[in-house]
């Protein structure tokens, strides 16, 4: 069940970004998570050569969380997140999933998936970035 509308969440950090800087642009695709492939984005080529699985993924976070993409720098990308983890147990599944994703998240910031869990429950945006 969503706890917000996934389109104003968007907008909210879309607004968040913009305020820092941050150039956002379209791409004509259907869903957001289409547009990384539409684009050709490589921003996880270092993690993962491959993106239309990393499409996949966020195209799954689409349907289960109102996650749309709303931000994608040359090895960053942002969601906003409309239904996020809101209890620490499924927050920890979603973390497993993350560090599946994009490890830096975890590694090279809480260090383990209890601390990532605890940052991602309730949150609104989720930023991922490789090295």
């Amino acid at each position: 069940m969503l706890k917000a509308d996934p389109g104003a969440v968007a907008d909210w950090l879309a607004g968040e970004l913009a305020a820092r800087g941050m150039p956002l642009g379209l791409v004509a695709a259907g869903r957001g998570a289409d547009a990384l492939a539409v684009m050709g984005w490589q921003g996880a080529l270092h993690h993962n050569e491959w993106m239309v699985p990393m499409a996949a993924v966020v195209r799954s976070w689409e349907d289960r969380f109102g996650a749309r993409v709303v931000g994608v720098g040359f090895n960053t990308l942002e969601l906003s997140v409309a239904a996020p983890p809101a209890d620490h147990e499924h927050a920890l599944h979603v973390a497993a999933e993350h560090w599946a994703f994009c490890p830096d998240n975890v590694v090279q910031g809480p260090g383990d998936l209890q601390g990532y869990a605890a940052q991602i429950t309730g949150r609104h945006a989720w930023s991922f970035w490789w090295d």
